[in-house]
């Protein structure tokens, strides 16, 4: 059967979804998607960057993630709103509810992406292109805001071919449209190439995606690891990854905090992890649930994004254990570079929990994880009836946030949190 993915993005979410509330709610005569305009924090703060911005603000140089203070020397005609979360949870359920019924498998890859597996459908719907402009044209007059659809056999390639041209616009990326439409990109544009890896891509001569296709993969495995098949893979348009439906339960539960000021010390970010891990498991243990991956993110002064993730031997909700792994995981991938933001997120839920036995132990041994699991049990009972800072570790006494609430329940608008 032929495979047809789409991949549905909305276009300047943030910013459009607040026009539209300016529009509709607030009755404004302006519009934040036709003026130089961006969705941010407050400038006063480390959270004063900018969440999105519109096409004029884009011409001037406004980038999403640099601070304000830049976005305003750039522009100082900017006009600046603080985001309503709440709003943007309601649009992007509302987009959801659209392509949940017009395709047979939908999986949310963000609050305002989305991809559809229309596989089998060009029986109903005919011609996949002409049916992604009716259901882009659908989106727009219903809900008031624009998407982009990028139609290729494999999420990859939709993606990439989701990022062509803006804003309400269809594109397709088929295997036999790479070698034109996506090899003379250059190589920082292709899927899950960062600033460093593209750094280092030029370094060694490699300065578009078909110079990444056309090298050895042998090699870029030498210099990037696994990362170097994943480039190759990529930049020859291959992915075989399914599109998964997403289930009602919890696939992930996670917690992140953006910094007020840049951490430098090792000591300083585990307390920091401490404090994320003590939520993740407050979570875990309320759902009555079980984890088996652990996964550490770290964002720098730079806004390059790194993360690391590692599989458990055996399912846990003990925040000890979990802390554990952040704090390897965070020393395999630290640089030492000031750290921005720093996120702990847990995965592959389960409701039972399970652990080997050793037959051996020894002095050495990790506590005992059915201890650990009954003494945070208790703990959470006591916060529960007398508050979260009625029991907090003597790592905090001196200060600093015990247990790190990140992002309100309608700001993450679902348990993972949101898209960065």
């Amino acid at each position: 059967m032929e495979r047809i993915i789409f991949h549905i993005d909305v276009n300047s979410a943030f910013l459009s979804w607040q026009a539209k509330y300016e529009l509709e709610s607030l009755h404004l005569d302006r519009d934040l998607r036709e003026i130089p305009a961006a969705v941010g924090g407050d400038p006063k703060t480390r959270h004063g960057i900018v969440l999105a911005k519109s096409s004029p603000a884009k011409k001037y140089g406004v980038t999403t993630g640099e601070p304000l203070a830049h976005a305003l020397e750039k522009c100082p005609q900017l006009v600046i709103v603080q985001p309503r979360f709440e709003e943007y949870v309601q649009n992007s359920r509302a987009f959801i509810r659209i392509l949940k019924e017009a395709a047979p498998v939908v999986e949310q890859a963000s609050i305002d992406e989305a991809y559809c597996d229309m596989s089998g459908t060009r029986c109903i719907y005919g011609d996949p292109a002409a049916f992604a402009h009716r259901l882009k044209d659908r989106i727009r007059d219903e809900l008031h805001f624009t998407v982009n659809i990028g139609i290729s056999d494999c999420k990859l390639l939709a993606k990439m071919a989701s990022d062509f041209e803006k804003p309400d616009r269809v594109h397709t990326l088929f295997p036999d449209e790479i070698r034109e439409k996506m090899w003379p990109l250059p190589a920082r544009e292709l899927f899950l190439i960062g600033r460093s890896s593209a750094k280092k891509l030029a370094g060694l001569g490699i300065r578009t995606i078909g110079d990444i296709a056309a090298m050895d993969r042998g090699l870029l495995q030498l210099h990037f690891g696994k990362q170097g098949i994943t480039m190759w893979e990529f930049a020859n348009g291959i992915d075989p990854s399914p599109v998964r439906e997403e289930s009602d339960a919890a696939k992930s539960y996670g917690n992140s905090v953006t910094l007020r000021a840049d951490v430098t010390d090792s000591a300083g970010a585990k307390k920091i992890l401490l404090s994320l891990c003590e939520t993740v498991g407050a979570r875990l243990r309320a759902d009555k649930v079980y984890i088996r991956s652990v996964t550490v993110t770290i964002r720098d002064c730079d806004f390059r994004t790194t993360s690391h993730q590692a599989a458990l031997e055996n399912a846990t909700n003990v925040t000890e254990i979990i802390y554990e792994q952040a704090c390897r995981l965070f020393g395999q991938l630290w640089d030492q570079t000031p750290i921005r933001l720093l996120g702990v997120s847990t995965g592959k839920i389960t409701d039972g929990a399970c652990s080997q036995m050793e037959l051996f132990p020894t002095k050495a041994a990790s506590p005992d994880p059915e201890k650990l699991s009954k003494l945070n049990a208790a703990i959470d009972n006591i916060r529960g009836r007398y508050g979260e800072d009625s029991v907090k570790r003597a790592r905090f006494l001196e200060g600093g946030s015990h247990m790190t609430r990140g992002l309100s329940k309608a700001k993450r608008g679902r348990r993972d949190g949101p898209a960065e």
